[in-house]
């Protein structure tokens, strides 16, 4: 079984810079669309009540692929329950991967998504390692268009307020045997959300974690699978325990710093020769996500940030170095990044019973945080147009 190829290719594409292997039977096609309206609309909650990820929208898209016959027409119907066989391969063996991305409602009512072009690139990447299928990342774009403009009155207007959107594959081959799934599951659900921090950002308090690991050298880490996040919920429960709310995951023996949670993570600091500051953030090794907010944040401070006073740099560091930083009044201020929350502002860090504290001059952030939440934000409201980092959602008749 192993041995078999998994997929009839006739063509590799390349997408921003990356090798993705489209399935040659039958490529998704969003012109095969076929859309069946609720006939039940749900009640919509107030944008005051709305909590992350209970609520969901009237449709949902499914896309299934068959390795005999390639990817199947696209459907959207009304929000329902999957049915699947106990011995499905996603239960057993985690063929799982997903995508978190949001749209956005602008000042003329127009509906936005924010670079969904990274967010296909990164599914594929993820689809490939677990040997499911890829697909054409713009005939997904169109039908999660379809999907939002049917489903737009869900989307609330206002800062912070948005729709957020979870592709999903799975693999639903019915079999005990490990093996290369023959059966797949595309599929889009969409949930109401308001602002990440209802009454403006809440600087979280983190413990540096050394007896957990997140990623490995040659692992999964820089993929996005569901299979990464269900054991970092324990070490969570654990510094929860300790007055921490979340995990500063550390690597190796010299204690690198990698990531925050399930976000990305970035620390300003100042030579004390040059009186530069630093923007630092783990290099993409293998074991990094490659996150599309990281990725944003990076370009736009390269950017926008005086070459004269800042540096922006992806390099490998330590909790050491972060501590030494802090002592010395070197240490300037830290984020985690990610789509939920684009940046939550880090008020402390504890490690190995002490405590490092970090800057937060403006009460709830440090000026660089709210200055990068503030430039992507305008981004996706399509207040400012960044190269084509925002896309409207549009549908033909």
């Amino acid at each position: 079984m192993f041995g078999r190829t998994l997929f009839s290719l006739s063509r590799r594409t390349t997408l921003a810079g990356q090798h993705v292997r489209f399935n040659s039977i039958a490529p998704l096609d969003a012109s095969k669309l076929i859309i069946e309206k609720t006939t039940t609309p749900k009640l919509k909650l107030p944008k005051d009540e709305l909590v992350f990820g209970k609520t969901f929208t009237d449709h949902m898209l499914e896309i299934e692929w068959n390795k005999s016959t390639g990817w199947g027409a696209p459907k959207i119907s009304p929000y329902h329950n999957l049915s699947l066989d106990p011995s499905t391969i996603v239960f057993h063996y985690a063929f799982e991967c997903f995508e978190g991305m949001k749209a956005y409602k602008d000042i003329n009512g127009q509906i936005r998504t924010f670079r969904g072009d990274k967010n296909m690139v990164r599914m594929n990447q993820s689809a490939e390692r677990i040997a499911l299928p890829q697909f054409e990342g713009e005939e997904l774009q169109k039908l999660i268009d379809h999907l939002l403009v049917l489903d737009k009155d869900f989307i609330p207007e206002g800062k912070g307020y948005s729709l957020y959107l979870r592709p999903t594959m799975i693999g639903t081959s019915a079999s005990l045997g490990v093996g290369v799934p023959d059966k797949a599951l595309l599929y889009v659900i969409a949930s109401p959300v308001g602002p990440y921090y209802s009454s403006g950002f809440k600087p979280v308090s983190l413990e540096a974690t050394d007896y957990a690991v997140r990623a490995w050298p040659g692992g999964v880490g820089d993929k996005k699978l569901g299979a990464n996040y269900a054991p970092c919920v324990l070490p969570q429960l654990k510094a929860a325990e300790r007055g921490f709310h979340q995990n500063l995951w550390l690597f190796g023996e010299e204690s690198f710093i990698t990531e925050v949670g399930t976000m990305n993570v970035f620390f300003v600091l100042r030579d004390s020769k040059t009186g530069k500051k630093e923007l630092v953030t783990a290099p993409l090794d293998g074991t990094i996500l490659e996150g599309v907010t990281r990725d944003s944040i990076l370009e736009l401070a390269r950017e926008k940030l005086s070459k004269d006073e800042w540096i922006v740099n992806e390099r490998k560091f330590t909790i050491h170095e972060i501590k030494d930083a802090a002592k010395q009044g070197n240490l300037i201020e830290a984020f985690g990044a990610g789509t939920a929350a684009v940046v939550s502002p880090i008020k402390n860090i504890g490690y190995k019973g002490e405590d490092i504290n970090v800057p937060v001059v403006l009460g709830n952030s440090g000026e660089l945080t709210a200055q990068v939440a503030e430039w992507i934000r305008k981004i996706q409201y399509g207040e400012e147009e960044y190269k084509n980092w925002s896309r409207v959602a549009k549908v033909s008749a």
